[in-house]
């Protein structure tokens, strides 16, 4: 948004941007250029199979403390339940900057030619929302289905558990949030010191809406995956994860070959169980972290 509006930027922030951006006719080309070259490193050392990238889903604070956030951002009491996510893609506060994303993913895919690349869309709190969303992707060239092009969204609200199958019309796949997840269900805010004792991704509440979720996403041919740290930390919760069917998992790669043996025993558990055929594992690196 600074590169696109330098005018609401102060002094300073402008020069810092005009020395990043020196001799760029088209200042926006900057942040579509690395966004495009980091992407394309990325899904072109995995291909030809999946990457998945998020779209940016920084909270307004975050946003803020940027070079040249400020002017652009609201300041909000809670923002880790506030402007985020697919909340901004639409609304006249970030549309354009969304525009820049889909620029740089629409190179990705039809300049670069890397069609494994498939986009994930975060924080997606309605239907209506993600239809939203999706007409602004497709106004600007990423439509579904044209090109292969394939869309998750994140299941982090318990919205998008109990409207799973409504939200599978509309998304080819589902990527779990645990932490955001778990935030919402038991009404603990996830950066709270005071209540770090009663956040617990093990909650039952918790696991319960996992449960619903994996068998739902599946009837409707949706895969499911899951990106958080709790996996590589937790061996039960990994193992958990594999007895309601999850198709992947986000590991760090520090415990990749831990978490994989976890997952091997509890595939055989689940193949002595008469259980459905076993799940994969990939590593971190085939799920990348969000794109900004």
């Amino acid at each position: 948004m600074a590169l696109l509006h330098p005018e609401r930027l102060d002094a300073g922030d402008r020069r810092a941007v005009d020395q990043l951006t020196e001799g760029r006719i088209d200042r926006t080309r900057y942040f579509t250029d690395r966004l495009a070259h980091g992407i394309a490193r990325i899904a072109a050392s995995r291909w030809p199979d999946p990457v998945i990238v998020r779209t940016s889903d920084f909270k307004t604070n975050e946003y803020a403390k940027l070079l040249g956030g400020r002017p652009f951002e609201p300041v909000e009491a809670n923002p880790m339940i506030g402007w985020r996510g697919a909340s901004r893609y639409y609304s006249d506060g970030y549309r354009d900057g969304f525009a820049l994303e889909c620029r740089a993913l629409r190179r990705v895919r039809d300049a670069m030619g890397l069609t494994n690349v498939i986009i994930m869309i975060p924080f997606c709190r309605t239907l209506k929302e993600a239809d939203k969303v999706l007409d602004v992707m497709a106004a600007e060239g990423l439509r579904r289905g044209e090109n292969g092009l394939q869309v998750y969204v994140m299941a982090e609200i318990p919205a998008n558990v109990l409207l799973a199958e409504d939200f599978a019309e509309r998304f080819d796949g589902f990527s779990i949030g645990s932490n955001d997840l778990t935030q919402l269900t038991l009404g603990v805010d996830r950066d709270s010191e005071a209540l770090a004792d009663v956040f617990d991704e093990n909650d039952p509440a918790v696991t319960r809406l996992i449960g619903l979720l994996v068998p739902r996403a599946h009837a409707a041919g949706r895969p499911v995956g899951l990106c958080g740290q709790r996996p590589s930390d937790d061996p039960g919760f990994a193992a958990f994860l594999v007895g309601v069917g999850i198709d992947s998992l986000s590991v760090a790669p520090d415990s990749f070959a831990a978490v994989k043996q976890h997952v091997a025993a509890a595939e055989e558990r689940r193949r002595d169980g008469d259980r459905t055929a076993p799940v994969g594992i990939r590593p971190a690196h085939a799920q990348p972290p969000p794109a900004a």
